[in-house]
């Protein structure tokens, strides 16, 4: 005697009908395969497993006419106690898939492979084969072993067609608490399994069952643990190792302190007539049952968790249920004016998605709008009722509404080549499915809605503080297409317009694939720009995409031979360009201070569309870069001001002293400073004679330079008058103080130079509140080449002197502001001996040579950048050169 749970029958395989077809590699063809195997399986009476073959049936002859691009061949073979379908094309290249290599199936995730992990799934048998023109995919599906009486008992059935059991029937009961551990085993279940209660008790239910792990497919263990009621077959594995099969019943209970458990009945599988319920009836929609979900009995369990999954989960079914070829759906914006694509299937989708519709066409009568269920016989009657549909091949369609609490959400639309295929009946059937998704549709996209919501506003601030971080144009504009491209669009351009008489010059150009910017440079620069309009709001611009196609139309004609002019260089260039902006192309004015600055061009690639989310984002963004644009562009124009000014103060270059040499450095502090509160300057006053000064403007700013500016031309003014040092002080003095409230103390040392014959130079200064010049002679020794008399700018009578200084052959004398002398590093400083510790270390060196060894030890002298105006200036007479 066979042990109990251990199948003994065969089944016969005699093929008892067929049935075959052929169908084309178009899409179409999908849709028609599944009607032809449903037909016939229904007129052969196997309505148990219509729908897994229809299923499996329908991804097989898509991975041929899609994904393979070939006619698929449909087999269907009756036999006695079940049925085996065949799908055949004829790309026999592909390599064959294995089992046990470690190696997935498919991802259920992907686009194509789905057939064989579904096959393996649902079909009691399936396999590969291999001809030398063709591939054949089968799968066995068996019918329901159904003893009678297992679906209902009744006092007709006779005694000897009853289920047939062991001496007694035996019903596992295990209870299984809220964490799915076991709390209770009766005296059957050990019977049946083999562990006594102990053995068992506090040990997960799961370790025991041999549950059935497909991905996607059914409802694991742990969740049919916590489902109201839940029956079905599974195993249990012995204490010998062998699964035994089970049919079980699992109820969900609580006690009296509110505490969750499930009881679970279990018999052995052969004998589920005792716990499986008896089949329902067909009732009344209306008369459900409250423990079914309507929403899973449409869109499956479990359902997509993702908005995107959701939607494109509901057009299959809906295209499955009304039998069609294609569906669509559509989610209604905040306003409910439009209606935007967000999930087709059997419809070219990548040039639909994110197309948006009027609510309202054009025209009167329901049809005319999405608020109601619709039903179009032949679209060719009425071109345009649909404009989804338009070019697609579709010629009925029935469109129902997606409602929550009264107010549209979407709509949903089934298509079938054919005229004439849907009534109203389909309309209430599918409007029925819409009503039970529209909630949970909502939800999702209110929860998308607010994620995009907060991603959105963490992209602004963002935004915001890499645009609020520079004040340089090319900078702003470089950011405003970094931040647009790749997160907004494929590819960006920004426009600026100089002046409201100026037209829109196209500033920057960003692709996502930098391999397009030329190329599309090249495009753009080639079209007229788009229309500067200040109205808020993305508006479509049309030009890019149609230049483009044009280029690649001319482009394939001229490779063709059907065009006069020899094809060019750019054939690839042309054609991906083509493909990179022939999508839909928005402009966002760019508006600062009432006045349309620029334009920020955002584009997709072929037949794609922005979503308005998308667009509401780069609107808000448009407004904060312009008014970056602007900030920067004011900043550029008065910086180009100020440094013109101040280059004005700058002596224009330093003049050619027959046997002297002569080197500065002036270094002002601050960014973008040209000129500060230190001056310089060294001019001739007649023949052989040359005046020199360097000075420090008390303060910084404007002020101060306006003085920097009177000192200087004042002096050579003065000096070439043929006043002396200390006459042109004085007069300098007087001139300061006639300044007023503007006027600002002035340090300054002033002095005459007149090369000598002999090789010398005479000097004469006068050095009035300013860090004493120092000389080097050619011993090394240092010391100071004058005494200090008063600064200008304070009293009205000074009297101030001159002192001569004559520089032999080899002598330096250096001249510098405090900038220098006043370098610190926290309590240290330079001051005037540390300079005179430099400048003793410099003999033998140019005047050049000084000047940046100073420089150096000054920029050495502490780790911060000096904070200070700094002027050195430096004259060395030459010693003679000897043979």
């Amino acid at each position: 005697m066979a042990e109990p749970g251990v199948e003994t029958r065969t089944r016969s395989s005699v093929i008892t009908a067929r049935a075959a077809a052929t169908f084309e590699p178009v899409g179409r063809s999908v849709a028609t395969a599944r009607a032809f195997v449903r037909d016939t399986l229904q007129g052969w009476g196997y309505t148990d497993v219509v729908d897994d073959a229809v299923v499996l049936t329908s991804e097989l002859v898509t991975n041929a006419v899609i994904h393979a691009g070939t006619a698929a061949d449909v087999l269907c073979l009756r036999t006695e106690n079940g049925v085996r379908i065949e799908v055949a094309d004829r790309y026999p290249e592909r390599e064959v898939p294995l089992q046990g290599t470690g190696r997935s199936l498919a991802s259920p995730d992907s686009e194509n492979g789905r057939g064989l992990l579904l096959c393996a799934a649902l079909a009691s048998r399936w396999g590969v084969d291999y001809a030398p023109t063709r591939k054949h995919v089968w799968f066995q599906l068996d019918l329901p072993e159904r003893p009678v009486g297992t679906r209902s008992a009744g006092p007709v059935v006779p005694t000897e067609l009853l289920p047939v059991t062991d001496e007694r029937v035996r019903v596992a009961v295990a209870q299984i608490d809220r964490h799915g551990a076991i709390t209770a085993w009766n005296e059957d279940a050990r019977h049946l399994f083999g562990y006594a209660a102990d053995q068992v008790v506090g040990k997960p239910l799961g370790d025991l069952a041999a549950w059935p792990h497909t991905p996607g497919i059914g409802t694991g263990i742990a969740e049919a643990l916590r489902l109201s009621r839940w029956e079905g077959s599974y195993g249990i594995r012995g204490t010998d190792g062998r699964v035994i099969p089970v049919y079980a019943s699992h109820l969900r209970v609580r006690d009296t302190n509110g505490e969750p458990s499930t009881v679970c009945l279990l018999v052995r599988d052969y004998e589920r007539a005792v716990l499986q319920s008896p089949a329902r009836t067909p009732v009344d929609s209306s008369k459900e049952s409250r423990a079914t979900d309507p929403f899973e009995v449409f869109i499956g369990s479990p359902a997509p968790d993702d908005l995107d999954g959701l939607l494109q989960r509901t057009v299959e079914r809906a295209r499955d249920m009304l039998d069609g070829d294609a569906a669509f759906l559509l989610l209604a914006t905040d306003d409910e004016t439009e209606l935007e694509v967000r999930a087709t299937t059997g419809l070219p989708s990548a040039r639909q998605r994110f197309a948006r519709v009027p609510v309202e066409a054009a025209g009167t009568g329901r049809y005319s709008s999405a608020r109601m269920p619709a039903v179009h016989e032949d679209l060719t009657a009425v071109p345009g009722a649909v404009p989804l549909l338009n070019g697609t091949g579709m010629r009925s369609v029935v469109t129902v509404p997606l409602k929550v609490e009264g107010r549209l959400t979407g709509s949903l639309g089934v298509a079938a080549e054919a005229a004439r295929r849907y009534t109203n009946e389909e309309a209430l059937r599918l409007q029925f499915a819409a009503d039970r998704i529209a909630l949970a549709v909502e939800s999702a996209r209110l929860g998308e809605l607010e994620r995009l919501r907060r991603g959105s506003l963490s992209f602004l601030v963002e935004a915001s503080d890499l645009l609020a971080g520079t004040l340089d144009r090319d900078q702003t504009l470089a950011l405003m297409a970094q931040m647009t491209v790749p997160t907004l669009a494929t590819w960006c351009a920004v426009y600026t317009i100089a002046d409201p008489t100026s037209d829109p010059y196209l500033s920057y150009v960003l692709h996502e694939d930098e391999e397009r910017i030329d190329g599309l440079k090249a495009l753009l620069s080639k079209i007229p720009p788009p229309e500067p309009v200040p109205s808020p709001g993305a508006s479509v611009w049309t030009a890019p995409a149609d230049a483009a196609r044009q280029a690649a139309l001319r482009t394939s004609m001229r490779e063709l031979g059907l065009a006069s002019s020899p094809v060019s260089s750019g054939i690839g260039t042309s054609r991906a360009t083509a493909a990179a902006v022939g999508g839909e192309t928005v402009v966002l004015p760019l508006v600062a201070r009432n006045r349309v600055i620029g334009m920020l061009t955002l584009g997709k690639p072929s037949d794609d569309h922005f979503r308005q989310e998308i667009l509401e984002l780069a609107e808000d963004l448009s407004r904060r870069a312009a008014l970056a644009l602007d900030n920067a562009r004011l900043y550029s124009e008065r910086m180009a001001i100020s440094q013109s000014l101040q280059r004005s103060l700058l002596p224009p270059g330093l003049p050619r002293i027959p046997g002297v040499e002569v080197d500065v450095i002036y270094r002002a502090a601050g960014e973008g400073n040209e000129v500060g509160g230190d001056f310089y300057d060294l001019f001739p006053i007649h023949d052989n004679a040359y005046g020199f000064a360097i000075g420090d403007v008390c303060g910084t700013g404007p002020e101060a330079a306006a003085v920097t500016g009177l000192a200087r031309h004042a002096l050579r003014l003065l000096a070439r008058e043929g006043l002396g040092g200390p006459a042109v002080l004085e007069r300098l003095n007087a001139a300061i103080l006639d300044e007023g409230a503007r006027s600002r103390f002035l340090t300054l040392l002033y002095g005459e130079l007149w090369p000598q014959e002999d090789g010398s130079a005479l000097l004469k200064v006068v050095c009035a509140g300013h860090p004493l010049p120092l000389r080097l002679r050619q011993d090394g020794t240092v010391e100071p080449a004058a005494e200090p008399q008063p600064l200008l700018g304070v009293i009205d009578d000074l009297e101030l002197y001159e002192e001569t200084v004559t520089l032999d052959p080899g002598d330096v004398l250096l001249c510098v502001t405090d900038g220098v002398t006043e370098r610190r590093e926290g309590s240290r400083m330079l001051g005037d001996d540390g300079l005179a510790d430099v400048l003793t270390a410099c003999t033998g060196l140019t005047a050049g040579a000084v000047t940046t060894r100073i420089l150096r030890a000054v920029e050495r002298f502490a780790a911060e950048p000096p904070s200070d105006d700094m002027a050195i200036l430096a004259m060395r007479v030459p010693e003679p050169h000897t043979d």
